[in-house]
């Protein structure tokens, strides 16, 4: 019998063991499934702040244009990739959670997509169309599936964790549960039940103390989220304060140049005038050499506010007809000069006709652009090509371009080329692969919008060895080289010697006195009988006495009331009265404010005011219209 006891003791306590041995291993488990449960939701919820800092990065840098707050978009949004990838690697043994990040992951790269566009519309001065693309993109159907497939993600994981904890509550009960039927047996079981206990309350003890320390993590977390927004806010009012320095040094710098070339040109003009008056009597044909000198001045003087308009963007650009193969050989001897002598430049024509419209600046400034590129590519030595030709398309066989005839221009060079990855992404703003300090990533972003604002596409064919091809699709144009004039225009010349001067009479309103002598002078220099007004607000008395008046010249900044706001009141009591804004300050973007009228750029010469007047008189109530006469 003792034999027997001995013998059920010791299988009691073999079961007992084991049974121990099991709970053990169960727990151990538990706890290491639920803190990988902890680290998903936590990743997860990570990921979920850092695509929402990246969107308010954009949305900060679409209202201020600063690029640095685009480069921070950037970097938070290439961070939110890397924390896909990594919550891929930490779910990749659930098989339940793998579509899940798959359609997180499209939803990020075609989120990305949408939020490049913004930034790209953004960096080129579409603000407008940038900042509605942003608040229309808030509530894209791409957003709401990251924020649902993160949701659905983190509740799974949590239902996992529940799931996983009352398993292991019931593997503790049910060892309790035998050692308490074995403790029937005898002394030996009694104590193994303690033992077992023990145990219970030591695993018991050990979950506590692991939920105790997660508490703890997550208040760290917390502490350091909040001191890592502290710095952050601080950072912020830091950077406003540097781009305040900087944007003031900028000033100082921009009005520094702009003062040093006026007064260049005010000198010509000045001195001009001043030796024409001397020489007016005794020499006429030494006062036509000095007033043509003075009005030499006055051009580049006009010429010089048009550039500064230009770079602010409120300049509109100057389309005309331009041969692309003609433009690339005139360009040989500058490109020569610029990749230096170690590159071999090669021009070549595939077609006899290559014309399309354009702006000749911005399009020269895209071929050298696309030249220094392929010279770094190539390290400064070897060969590169630029071909233009002609060919037919397809609709979207390339971008979005419509089906049609093509000019191309191609610039290709057998430098180090372009991994795939990298080539998809060359047009995006501020991405670059050269050093820090040696490009800004906006470069082939401003080709990409050119071309783009000429109804065009961009290709790129490159490889890791193999070098690298651009090419330029702009819509050929049938229109000849050296049309000058639109059909528009053409009929405001000929309505010159159609309207009869004297049958008309002018109200010129403008508030600077010297202007609006000098207008009323033009004008009656050209056979119109001008009536001055030099307050917006007098303008219909002057109307209600002089019924004769066929036409308003109007200046559109005044301090009592616009222009377009006095010709807005009025146009409803004399819709026969034809309108020509005058103005110094009128970009494209501005065009609608107009209302369809005419619109003379100032400083105008008699030739410019002569067929803007012509050209305005000519319709008894202009339609719309958005040409603007720069003379």
């Amino acid at each position: 019998m003792l034999v027997v006891m001995a013998l059920l003791g010791a299988a009691v306590l073999v079961a007992l063991i084991v049974t121990l041995r099991d709970a053990d291993r169960q727990r151990d488990r538990a706890l290491e499934l639920q803190a990988h449960s902890y680290d998903v939701m936590i990743l997860a919820r990570t990921l979920s702040g850092t695509i929402a800092r990246s969107e308010a990065s954009l949305g900060r840098y679409v209202i201020s244009g600063d690029k640095q707050l685009g480069q921070l978009y950037f970097d938070e949004w290439l961070l939110a990739g890397t924390q896909i990838d990594r919550l891929d690697q930490i779910t990749n043994d659930n098989a339940e959670q793998q579509p899940r990040i798959d359609r997180l992951r499209a939803a990020y790269d075609s989120r990305g997509r949408e939020l490049s566009m913004t930034a790209l519309n953004t960096s080129y001065g579409k603000n407008g169309q940038a900042l509605a693309r942003y608040y229309q993109g808030r509530k894209a159907p791409t957003l709401i599936e990251i924020n649902r497939t993160l949701d659905t993600l983190i509740a799974r994981e949590r239902a996992l964790l529940n799931e996983r904890t009352a398993a292991a509550m019931g593997s503790v009960e049910r060892s309790s549960w035998i050692a308490g039927v074995l403790a029937v047996f005898g002394v030996l079981i009694v104590v193994g039940a303690v033992m077992l206990g023990w145990f219970t309350i030591r695993a018991v003890g050990d979950r506590a103390t692991a939920l105790a320390d997660a508490e703890l993590e997550r208040e760290r977390a917390d502490e350091l989220t909040a001191a890592v927004a502290v710095a952050t806010a601080e950072l912020r009012v830091q950077e406003a304060k540097l781009r305040q320095v900087q944007k003031m040094e900028a000033v100082g710098q921009l009005t520094g140049g702009i003062a040093h070339d006026f007064n260049n040109m005010l000198a010509v003009v000045l001195g001009g005038l001043e030796l024409a008056r001397r020489n007016l009597a005794g020499d006429p044909a030494t006062t036509r050499r000095h007033i043509d000198s003075a009005t030499e001045g006055a051009n580049r003087a006009a010429a010089l506010t048009r550039r500064l308009l230009a770079f602010s963007r409120e300049d509109a650009l100057k389309p005309e007809t331009i041969d692309a193969a003609a433009l690339v050989a005139e360009m040989s001897d500058l490109l020569d000069r610029t990749l230096g002598d170690a590159i071999t430049l090669v021009t070549r024509s595939e077609a006899t006709d290559c014309c399309i419209r354009g702006d000749r600046v911005q399009l020269e400034n895209a071929v050298l652009n696309l030249a220094v590129n392929a010279r770094d590519a190539m390290n400064g030595r070897g060969t590169m090509t630029i071909v233009t030709g002609t060919t037919m398309l397809a609709a979207q066989q390339i971008g979005e371009c419509a089906a049609g005839e093509y000019v191309t221009i191609m610039v290709a060079d057998d430098g180090c080329g372009m991994t795939p990855d990298v080539a998809d992404r060359v047009f995006e703003p501020f991405f670059t692969t050269k050093a820090v300090g040696k490009g800004t990533g906006l470069g082939l972003s401003q080709i990409f919008a050119l071309v783009q604002q000429l109804h065009g596409a961009v290709a790129i064919a490159s490889a890791p060895g193999e070098g690298t091809a651009v090419t330029l699709y702009v819509p050929r144009t049938a229109e000849a080289v050296g049309t000058l004039l639109s059909s528009t225009e053409i009929a405001a010349v000929a309505a010159v010697a159609t309207v009869p001067p004297a049958q008309r009479e002018i109200l010129v309103v403008e508030d600077d006195p010297r202007v609006l002598t000098a207008t009323i002078d033009a004008l009656e220099e050209i056979g119109y009988r001008a009536i001055p007004c030099d307050d917006p607000l007098a303008a219909p008395a002057l109307l209600a006495a002089n019924a004769g008046i066929g036409l308003i010249i109007s200046d559109v900044l005044m301090p009592r009331q616009t222009g377009p706001e006095m010709i807005a009141a009025l146009s409803p009591l004399y819709p026969h009265i034809a309108v020509l804004f005058v103005t110094g300050f009128a970009g494209e973007v501005n065009v609608a404010q107009f209302g369809g009228h005419e619109v003379l750029r100032k400083p105008f010469t008699l030739n410019g005011l002569e067929r803007a007047v012509a050209t305005a008189l000519a319709s008894d109530r202009p339609g719309p219209s958005d040409r603007i006469a720069a003379e």
